[in-house]
């Protein structure tokens, strides 16, 4: 039968379109040592800031 092609928005191509121009230029400012998907369990782990501020 035939195939089922999601709606995506003139708006929704256009940020995906954005995302990827930003993600290109980042890199050719600073370029990946390495490809991510090589790195595997050698990438540092990212810890979130927590929002509180203990100050005495």
């Amino acid at each position: 039968m035939g195939e089922v092609i999601p709606f995506v928005s003139k708006a929704e191509r256009e940020r995906i379109r954005l995302i990827k121009e930003a993600r290109a230029i980042y890199d050719s400012v600073f370029p990946p040592d390495r490809p991510v998907d090589e790195q595997g369990s050698e990438a540092p782990a990212v810890h979130p800031f927590s929002g509180g501020c203990s100050v005495s």
